[in-house]
């Protein structure tokens, strides 16, 4: 067993402005599409050259906006672009697959925004697309990409923890009035937007589980308020995963080891601090890095761009099938619950690995 280290590593992470140049079309007009281009432009050489919407009004605003040449009126001309090597995929959740498709279809390579579908069986389709094109493709999960978290890499990789045996992770946000996550049209509720962090997080370090308990509560708009999971893992260890809409959480990360312990203080899925305590007490650790929240999209980005530079169809810091694997959880604890998004029965109940 490694001994407890005298420092914590630096990130690996290269510099986002020597990442290759490449053209990105975006496709969605709202929020994270906003925080995103402005990120990536402040951080890194990347070039926006189109921007797609179901509303040409919102594109030519957005494009106004952003400085950003092309603006259509569709997903389908945007795609067809001849400006556009990669697409980033920033719709409404309910439209992932269907705009991923089109992406993929017109020879783009994609980044699809968290989550990477409503379910499994369409992340899957997705991810089989992009490798019969033979073109990139990824969720757009930015927690992964940070610095911070490649520092969390190289602790869990260096087995300083020990035996892990326990993962808490949980994202919690009051949320009131017209809020999209509050419609259960657009497959409303904590999980997608959320509860993906916790849940992602949890089965990169533990794996997919074996076993999946899960509880949830309404909300009285309509749509699920908020859900917590016990998932354990073939070795036995455990993750304890909550998120809900009712009411601000600490939104904090910790990784159990029989001889380390390793926490994220909130929000645990943005950039900031990592602390590392041995077990039994002693003086911690920490890395730290400045708290810019969603500033640190950009990283994603850059990282796309080196991977499709150099041939690479995915990219080992978001594999799809962990994107798949989360999803196939996601399923499972809503079938538990007895949670359905729009169009769709309550999921059958799934296997895991």
């Amino acid at each position: 067993m490694p001994a407890f280290p005298t420092a914590l590593p630096a990130p690996r992470t290269p510099d986002p402005m020597e990442a290759p140049v490449l053209r990105w079309g975006v496709m969605g007009t709202g929020w994270i599409a906003d925080r995103f281009v402005a990120s990536v432009r402040r951080h890194t050489r990347q070039s926006f050259t189109a921007v797609g919407s179901r509303d040409a009004g919102r594109a030519k605003e957005f494009a106004h906006r952003h400085g950003i040449p092309h603006a259509y009126g569709s997903h389908d001309e945007l795609a067809a672009s001849a400006d556009v090597d990669v697409v980033y995929v920033a719709t409404e959740h309910t439209a992932h697959l269907d705009c991923a498709r089109i992406s993929l279809m017109a020879g783009k390579h994609t980044l699809v925004e968290k989550p990477l579908a409503l379910d499994a069986a369409q992340a899957g389709e997705i991810a089989r697309l992009g490798t019969a094109r033979g073109l990139f493709c990824a969720e757009a999960l930015w927690t992964f990409f940070l610095p911070r978290f490649d520092v969390v890499r190289q602790i869990l990789d260096d087995g300083v923890l020990g035996d892990i045996r326990t993962v808490l992770a949980d994202h919690g946000e009051h949320f009131a009035g017209g809020h999209r996550i509050l419609r259960p049209g657009l497959a409303g509720g904590p999980l997608l937007d959320l509860g993906t962090y916790p849940l992602a997080f949890a089965v990169s370090v533990l794996g997919e589980p074996v076993e999946v308990w899960a509880f949830a509560q309404p909300h009285p708009a309509g749509v699920n308020g908020q859900t917590a999971a016990l998932l354990r893992s073939a070795d036995g260890g455990q993750g304890v995963v909550h998120t809900t809409l009712f009411s601000d959480t600490p939104t904090t990360a910790t990784v159990g080891g029989t001889h380390a312990t390793l926490s994220l203080p909130g929000p645990f899925y943005q950039p900031g601090e990592v602390l590392l305590s041995p077990a039994g007490g002693g003086t911690p650790l920490s890395y730290g890095e400045p708290r810019t929240g969603h500033d640190g999209l950009h990283f994603e980005a850059a990282e796309v761009a080196r991977c499709i530079a150099a041939g690479r169809l995915q990219t080992a810091l978001r594999p799809l099938e962990e994107s798949v694997s989360t999803l196939r959880v996601m399923d499972e604890i809503r079938r538990l619950c007895g949670i359905a998004f729009p169009d769709e029965e309550i999921p059958e109940a799934v296997t895991t690995a």
